[in-house]
Protein backbone atom coordinates (compact mmCIF):
# COMPACT_ATOMS: atom_id res chain seq x y z
CA UNK A 1 0.00 0.00 0.00
CA UNK A 2 1.42 3.39 -0.73
CA UNK A 3 2.27 5.86 1.84
CA UNK A 4 2.99 9.36 2.04
CA UNK A 5 6.96 9.97 3.81
CA UNK A 6 7.07 12.59 5.94
CA UNK A 7 10.45 14.59 7.60
CA UNK A 8 12.85 13.26 4.87
CA UNK A 9 13.78 14.46 1.12
CA UNK A 10 14.42 12.45 -2.16
CA UNK A 11 18.38 13.40 -1.52
CA UNK A 12 18.34 12.62 1.87
CA UNK A 13 16.75 9.37 0.72
CA UNK A 14 19.35 8.91 -2.14
CA UNK A 15 17.00 8.81 -4.48
CA UNK A 16 16.89 11.42 -8.30
CA UNK A 17 15.17 12.60 -10.82
CA UNK A 18 16.25 10.72 -13.96
CA UNK A 19 16.37 12.56 -17.14
CA UNK A 20 13.36 12.34 -19.30
CA UNK A 21 15.34 9.90 -22.18
CA UNK A 22 15.87 7.07 -19.46
CA UNK A 23 14.06 4.42 -19.73
CA UNK A 24 10.45 4.58 -19.42
CA UNK A 25 7.86 2.26 -17.30
CA UNK A 26 3.95 3.82 -17.93
CA UNK A 27 2.67 7.81 -19.62
CA UNK A 28 -0.39 9.20 -17.95
CA UNK A 29 -2.66 11.32 -19.79
CA UNK A 30 -5.77 13.45 -18.19
CA UNK A 31 -8.80 13.15 -20.74
CA UNK A 32 -9.64 16.72 -21.79
CA UNK A 33 -13.94 17.57 -21.49
CA UNK A 34 -13.16 21.49 -19.32
CA UNK A 35 -15.73 23.34 -21.48
CA UNK A 36 -14.27 26.75 -20.53
CA UNK A 37 -10.93 25.83 -21.84
CA UNK A 38 -11.21 24.15 -25.18
CA UNK A 39 -13.48 24.91 -27.90
CA UNK A 40 -16.58 22.86 -29.36
CA UNK A 41 -17.21 21.12 -26.48
CA UNK A 42 -13.58 19.43 -25.86
CA UNK A 43 -14.39 16.97 -29.01
CA UNK A 44 -11.30 18.50 -31.46
CA UNK A 45 -9.02 18.08 -28.27
CA UNK A 46 -10.10 14.82 -27.15
CA UNK A 47 -9.59 13.42 -31.25
CA UNK A 48 -6.04 15.04 -30.78
CA UNK A 49 -5.64 13.66 -27.29
CA UNK A 50 -6.56 9.93 -28.77
CA UNK A 51 -3.89 10.52 -31.54
CA UNK A 52 -1.01 11.45 -29.09
CA UNK A 53 -1.92 8.18 -26.90
CA UNK A 54 -2.20 5.82 -30.02
CA UNK A 55 1.56 7.25 -31.11
CA UNK A 56 2.88 6.68 -27.26
CA UNK A 57 1.28 3.50 -27.07
CA UNK A 58 3.39 1.77 -29.55
CA UNK A 59 6.15 2.48 -27.53
CA UNK A 60 5.55 2.78 -24.12
CA UNK A 61 2.17 1.61 -22.00
CA UNK A 62 -0.23 4.48 -21.35
CA UNK A 63 -2.67 4.91 -18.99
CA UNK A 64 -5.90 7.77 -19.52
CA UNK A 65 -7.31 8.93 -16.26
CA UNK A 66 -10.60 10.32 -16.77
CA UNK A 67 -13.46 12.13 -15.30
CA UNK A 68 -16.55 9.92 -14.40
CA UNK A 69 -18.95 11.99 -17.40
CA UNK A 70 -16.51 10.94 -19.67
CA UNK A 71 -15.75 7.53 -19.11
CA UNK A 72 -17.46 5.75 -21.42
CA UNK A 73 -16.70 8.40 -24.16
CA UNK A 74 -13.16 8.02 -23.54
CA UNK A 75 -13.04 4.56 -23.09
CA UNK A 76 -15.07 4.05 -26.47
CA UNK A 77 -12.94 6.23 -28.26
CA UNK A 78 -9.48 4.80 -27.29
CA UNK A 79 -7.70 1.44 -28.18
CA UNK A 80 -8.09 -1.54 -25.74
CA UNK A 81 -4.76 -1.79 -25.20
CA UNK A 82 -4.56 1.62 -23.63
CA UNK A 83 -5.87 1.77 -19.72
CA UNK A 84 -8.68 3.29 -18.97
CA UNK A 85 -8.78 4.52 -15.12
CA UNK A 86 -11.63 6.74 -13.50
CA UNK A 87 -10.02 9.73 -11.43
CA UNK A 88 -11.46 12.76 -10.61
CA UNK A 89 -9.70 16.19 -12.20
CA UNK A 90 -10.21 19.67 -13.15
CA UNK A 91 -8.59 19.77 -16.23
CA UNK A 92 -5.55 17.70 -18.09
CA UNK A 93 -2.37 18.99 -17.72
CA UNK A 94 -0.82 15.59 -16.34
CA UNK A 95 2.63 17.42 -16.58
CA UNK A 96 1.65 20.01 -13.82
CA UNK A 97 -0.64 18.47 -11.56
CA UNK A 98 1.06 14.46 -11.63
CA UNK A 99 3.62 13.36 -9.81
CA UNK A 100 7.62 13.94 -10.81
CA UNK A 101 8.83 10.29 -10.09
CA UNK A 102 12.44 9.71 -8.41
CA UNK A 103 14.72 6.59 -8.65
CA UNK A 104 17.51 5.31 -6.60
CA UNK A 105 20.31 2.97 -7.33
CA UNK A 106 18.63 -0.40 -5.71
CA UNK A 107 15.72 0.07 -8.37
CA UNK A 108 13.11 1.34 -6.27
CA UNK A 109 11.01 4.29 -7.19
CA UNK A 110 8.80 6.99 -5.82
CA UNK A 111 6.69 10.10 -6.09
CA UNK A 112 7.04 13.89 -5.86
CA UNK A 113 3.59 15.42 -4.87
CA UNK A 114 3.87 19.25 -5.68
CA UNK A 115 1.23 21.49 -4.09
CA UNK A 116 -0.62 22.71 -7.54
CA UNK A 117 -2.40 25.50 -7.54
CA UNK A 118 -3.59 25.95 -11.14
CA UNK A 119 -0.68 28.39 -12.65
CA UNK A 120 -0.89 31.30 -9.85
CA UNK A 121 -3.97 30.51 -7.51
CA UNK A 122 -6.40 33.19 -6.80
CA UNK A 123 -3.67 36.01 -7.67
CA UNK A 124 -2.36 34.38 -11.42
CA UNK A 125 -4.61 31.02 -11.41
CA UNK A 126 -6.51 29.87 -15.00
CA UNK A 127 -9.24 28.26 -12.96
CA UNK A 128 -11.09 28.19 -9.42
CA UNK A 129 -11.24 25.25 -7.65
CA UNK A 130 -8.48 23.05 -8.61
CA UNK A 131 -8.70 20.88 -5.92
CA UNK A 132 -9.29 17.91 -7.90
CA UNK A 133 -5.67 18.35 -9.49
CA UNK A 134 -3.98 19.00 -6.66
CA UNK A 135 -4.69 15.61 -5.34
CA UNK A 136 -4.03 13.77 -8.47
CA UNK A 137 -0.04 13.51 -7.97
CA UNK A 138 -1.18 11.52 -4.84
CA UNK A 139 -3.70 9.46 -6.34
CA UNK A 140 -1.50 8.45 -9.47
CA UNK A 141 1.30 7.11 -6.81
CA UNK A 142 -1.92 5.01 -5.16
CA UNK A 143 -2.86 3.45 -8.18
CA UNK A 144 0.54 2.30 -8.84
CA UNK A 145 1.45 1.68 -5.31
CA UNK A 146 3.81 4.22 -5.08
CA UNK A 147 4.97 5.95 -1.78
CA UNK A 148 5.39 9.81 -2.14
CA UNK A 149 6.59 12.80 -0.67
CA UNK A 150 4.56 16.02 -0.07
CA UNK A 151 6.12 19.59 -0.44
CA UNK A 152 3.80 21.14 2.52
CA UNK A 153 5.01 22.31 5.52
CA UNK A 154 3.74 19.18 7.71
CA UNK A 155 6.29 16.96 5.21
CA UNK A 156 9.17 19.10 4.22
CA UNK A 157 11.98 18.76 6.86
CA UNK A 158 12.16 22.59 6.56
CA UNK A 159 8.82 23.33 7.01
CA UNK A 160 8.38 24.50 4.24
CA UNK A 161 4.86 24.81 1.75
CA UNK A 162 6.53 24.33 -2.21
CA UNK A 163 4.31 24.92 -5.73
CA UNK A 164 5.68 23.74 -8.80
CA UNK A 165 4.21 22.34 -11.60
CA UNK A 166 6.42 19.55 -13.84
CA UNK A 167 6.49 21.57 -16.89
CA UNK A 168 9.03 24.18 -15.24
CA UNK A 169 11.49 21.85 -14.80
CA UNK A 170 13.94 19.47 -17.15
CA UNK A 171 16.90 17.67 -15.96
CA UNK A 172 19.76 15.66 -16.83
CA UNK A 173 19.35 13.01 -14.02
CA UNK A 174 22.93 13.98 -13.41
CA UNK A 175 22.69 16.67 -10.68
CA UNK A 176 21.51 19.32 -13.49
CA UNK A 177 18.05 21.41 -13.96
CA UNK A 178 17.01 23.48 -16.27
CA UNK A 179 13.64 26.60 -15.58
CA UNK A 180 12.99 30.21 -15.97
CA UNK A 181 13.40 32.99 -13.67
CA UNK A 182 9.52 34.12 -15.30
CA UNK A 183 8.20 31.07 -13.51
CA UNK A 184 9.86 30.58 -10.55
CA UNK A 185 11.28 33.69 -9.67
CA UNK A 186 8.33 36.06 -10.48
CA UNK A 187 6.61 37.54 -7.23
CA UNK A 188 3.43 38.44 -9.43
CA UNK A 189 2.59 34.86 -10.54
CA UNK A 190 1.01 33.57 -6.83
CA UNK A 191 3.25 30.66 -6.34
CA UNK A 192 6.13 30.91 -3.84
CA UNK A 193 7.67 34.44 -4.33
CA UNK A 194 7.36 36.42 -2.03
CA UNK A 195 6.96 33.81 0.74
CA UNK A 196 10.36 32.01 -0.64
CA UNK A 197 13.25 33.38 -1.96
CA UNK A 198 15.67 32.53 -4.69
CA UNK A 199 17.76 30.36 -2.37
CA UNK A 200 14.90 28.68 -0.52
CA UNK A 201 13.56 27.79 -4.20
CA UNK A 202 16.99 26.55 -5.16
CA UNK A 203 17.20 24.51 -2.01
CA UNK A 204 13.38 22.68 -2.33
CA UNK A 205 14.43 21.89 -6.09
CA UNK A 206 17.46 20.26 -5.27
CA UNK A 207 16.26 18.65 -2.16
CA UNK A 208 13.61 16.81 -3.88
CA UNK A 209 14.99 16.05 -6.89
CA UNK A 210 18.72 16.01 -5.94
CA UNK A 211 20.55 18.32 -7.80
CA UNK A 212 23.90 20.00 -7.79
CA UNK A 213 23.05 22.65 -10.20
CA UNK A 214 20.14 25.08 -11.39
CA UNK A 215 20.63 26.51 -14.56
CA UNK A 216 18.26 29.95 -14.97
CA UNK A 217 16.99 30.66 -18.34
CA UNK A 218 15.62 34.38 -17.39
CA UNK A 219 12.49 33.94 -19.57
CA UNK A 220 10.03 31.73 -21.13
CA UNK A 221 7.67 31.79 -24.19
CA UNK A 222 4.34 31.75 -22.49
CA UNK A 223 4.15 34.97 -19.73
CA UNK A 224 0.65 34.77 -19.65
CA UNK A 225 -0.84 30.82 -18.69
CA UNK A 226 2.23 28.91 -17.21
CA UNK A 227 4.27 32.31 -16.72
CA UNK A 228 7.23 30.71 -19.13
CA UNK A 229 7.53 26.89 -18.75
CA UNK A 230 10.36 25.94 -19.22
CA UNK A 231 9.04 22.85 -22.08
CA UNK A 232 8.14 25.08 -24.31
CA UNK A 233 11.99 26.77 -24.44
CA UNK A 234 14.75 23.76 -23.80
CA UNK A 235 14.85 20.52 -22.18
CA UNK A 236 17.88 17.74 -22.02
CA UNK A 237 18.02 15.37 -24.73
CA UNK A 238 21.03 13.58 -22.76
CA UNK A 239 23.35 14.45 -20.73
CA UNK A 240 25.51 17.80 -21.55
CA UNK A 241 23.45 18.12 -24.39
CA UNK A 242 20.20 20.02 -24.99
CA UNK A 243 17.60 21.55 -27.25
CA UNK A 244 16.51 24.91 -27.35
CA UNK A 245 14.12 26.87 -29.52
CA UNK A 246 16.06 28.86 -32.58
CA UNK A 247 14.55 31.75 -34.77
CA UNK A 248 16.33 34.21 -36.80
CA UNK A 249 13.84 36.54 -37.80
CA UNK A 250 13.62 39.22 -35.47
CA UNK A 251 9.79 39.97 -36.20
CA UNK A 252 8.81 36.67 -34.94
CA UNK A 253 6.91 37.49 -31.50
CA UNK A 254 9.43 34.86 -29.66
CA UNK A 255 12.58 36.01 -31.18
CA UNK A 256 14.20 37.39 -28.06
CA UNK A 257 13.51 35.16 -26.21
CA UNK A 258 14.54 32.46 -28.22
CA UNK A 259 17.76 34.39 -28.56
CA UNK A 260 18.64 35.13 -25.09
CA UNK A 261 18.00 31.00 -24.03
CA UNK A 262 20.20 29.91 -26.17
CA UNK A 263 23.27 32.15 -25.54
CA UNK A 264 22.43 31.53 -21.74
CA UNK A 265 22.55 27.69 -22.75
CA UNK A 266 25.56 28.19 -24.77
CA UNK A 267 27.70 29.93 -22.21
CA UNK A 268 26.17 27.02 -19.36
CA UNK A 269 28.15 24.84 -17.78
CA UNK A 270 26.31 21.40 -15.92
CA UNK A 271 26.99 20.03 -12.50
CA UNK A 272 29.72 17.93 -13.90
CA UNK A 273 31.32 20.77 -15.25
CA UNK A 274 30.30 20.16 -18.96
CA UNK A 275 30.20 23.03 -21.18
CA UNK A 276 26.69 22.32 -22.81
CA UNK A 277 26.25 21.43 -26.45
CA UNK A 278 23.31 22.88 -27.59
CA UNK A 279 21.03 21.91 -30.85
CA UNK A 280 18.23 24.57 -32.18
CA UNK A 281 14.72 23.30 -32.60
CA UNK A 282 12.85 25.80 -35.11
CA UNK A 283 9.87 27.60 -34.13
CA UNK A 284 6.82 27.85 -36.66
CA UNK A 285 6.85 30.05 -39.49
CA UNK A 286 3.48 31.32 -38.53
CA UNK A 287 2.59 32.30 -35.24
CA UNK A 288 -0.36 29.88 -34.24
CA UNK A 289 -4.10 31.86 -33.18
CA UNK A 290 -7.08 31.08 -31.42
CA UNK A 291 -10.12 29.68 -33.41
CA UNK A 292 -13.46 29.33 -32.94
CA UNK A 293 -13.63 30.98 -29.40
CA UNK A 294 -17.10 31.35 -29.76
CA UNK A 295 -17.31 27.83 -28.61
CA UNK A 296 -15.57 27.98 -25.53
CA UNK A 297 -17.57 28.20 -22.62
CA UNK A 298 -17.47 31.12 -20.18
CA UNK A 299 -17.64 30.39 -16.70
CA UNK A 300 -17.17 31.82 -13.18
CA UNK A 301 -13.33 31.29 -12.00
CA UNK A 302 -12.00 30.64 -15.32
CA UNK A 303 -10.39 33.30 -17.78
CA UNK A 304 -12.26 33.61 -20.20
CA UNK A 305 -10.77 32.93 -24.24
CA UNK A 306 -10.57 35.42 -27.16
CA UNK A 307 -10.64 35.01 -30.45
CA UNK A 308 -7.47 35.54 -32.16
CA UNK A 309 -4.99 35.42 -28.84
CA UNK A 310 -2.40 34.20 -29.52
CA UNK A 311 -1.79 30.04 -28.73
CA UNK A 312 1.80 28.35 -27.64
CA UNK A 313 2.51 25.99 -30.67
CA UNK A 314 6.27 24.87 -30.04
CA UNK A 315 7.93 22.12 -31.52
CA UNK A 316 10.37 21.52 -27.95
CA UNK A 317 6.93 20.34 -26.34
CA UNK A 318 7.84 17.16 -27.21
CA UNK A 319 7.98 13.90 -24.91
CA UNK A 320 11.16 11.76 -25.27
CA UNK A 321 9.47 8.30 -24.55
CA UNK A 322 12.03 5.29 -24.80
CA UNK A 323 12.87 5.14 -28.16
CA UNK A 324 10.49 7.36 -29.82
CA UNK A 325 10.08 11.13 -29.73
CA UNK A 326 6.57 12.27 -29.58
CA UNK A 327 6.69 15.67 -31.87
CA UNK A 328 3.89 18.32 -32.01
CA UNK A 329 2.99 19.09 -35.75
CA UNK A 330 0.55 22.79 -36.54
CA UNK A 331 0.00 22.32 -40.56
CA UNK A 332 3.13 25.21 -40.27
CA UNK A 333 5.49 25.60 -43.21
CA UNK A 334 8.10 24.48 -40.57
CA UNK A 335 6.90 20.60 -39.65
CA UNK A 336 8.87 18.85 -41.69
CA UNK A 337 11.87 20.71 -40.67
CA UNK A 338 10.70 20.17 -37.26
CA UNK A 339 11.03 16.48 -38.01
CA UNK A 340 14.45 16.63 -39.27
CA UNK A 341 15.60 18.63 -36.78
CA UNK A 342 14.55 16.06 -34.23
CA UNK A 343 15.47 13.31 -36.04
CA UNK A 344 19.34 14.83 -36.10
CA UNK A 345 18.71 15.34 -32.46
CA UNK A 346 17.94 11.81 -31.87
CA UNK A 347 19.61 9.42 -34.26
CA UNK A 348 18.21 6.19 -33.88
CA UNK A 349 14.92 7.67 -32.36
CA UNK A 350 11.32 6.97 -34.27
CA UNK A 351 9.70 9.94 -34.89
CA UNK A 352 5.95 10.02 -34.00
CA UNK A 353 4.80 13.71 -35.57
CA UNK A 354 1.07 14.12 -33.99
CA UNK A 355 -1.62 17.12 -35.25
CA UNK A 356 -1.70 18.89 -32.07
CA UNK A 357 -2.97 22.41 -33.13
CA UNK A 358 -6.16 21.55 -30.86
CA UNK A 359 -3.76 21.25 -27.81
CA UNK A 360 -1.97 24.67 -28.55
CA UNK A 361 -5.35 26.10 -28.30
CA UNK A 362 -6.46 24.51 -24.63
CA UNK A 363 -2.88 26.02 -23.60
CA UNK A 364 0.04 23.55 -23.97
CA UNK A 365 1.16 20.76 -25.69
CA UNK A 366 2.51 17.05 -25.68
CA UNK A 367 4.89 17.46 -22.53
CA UNK A 368 1.96 19.21 -21.46
CA UNK A 369 -0.42 16.46 -21.23
CA UNK A 370 2.18 13.80 -20.72
CA UNK A 371 3.80 12.40 -17.30
CA UNK A 372 6.20 9.60 -17.58
CA UNK A 373 6.90 6.62 -15.07
CA UNK A 374 10.49 5.85 -15.07
CA UNK A 375 11.25 2.03 -15.16
CA UNK A 376 13.20 0.88 -12.51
Amino acid sequence: MAKRIYGSTPKQDGFRMPGEFEPQEHIFMIWPERPDNWRQGAKPAQKAFTEVAIAIAKHTPVTMLVNNSQYANCRARLPEHIRVVEMSSDDSWCRDCGPTFVINDKGEIRGVDWIFNAWGGLVDGLYFPWANDDAMAQKICDLQGIDSYRTDADSCPAGLDFILEGGSIHVDGEGTLITTEMCLLNPDAGRNVPNLDKEQIEMMLKEYLNLEKIIWIKDGIDPYETNGHIDDVACYIRPGEVACIWTEDPNHPFYEAAQAAYKTLSEATDAKGRKLKVYKMCMTKEPCYLKDAWSIDTATGAIPREEGEISIASYMNFLITNDAIILPQYGDENDALAVQQAQEMFPGYVIEPVMTTEVAYGGGNIHCITQQQPKV
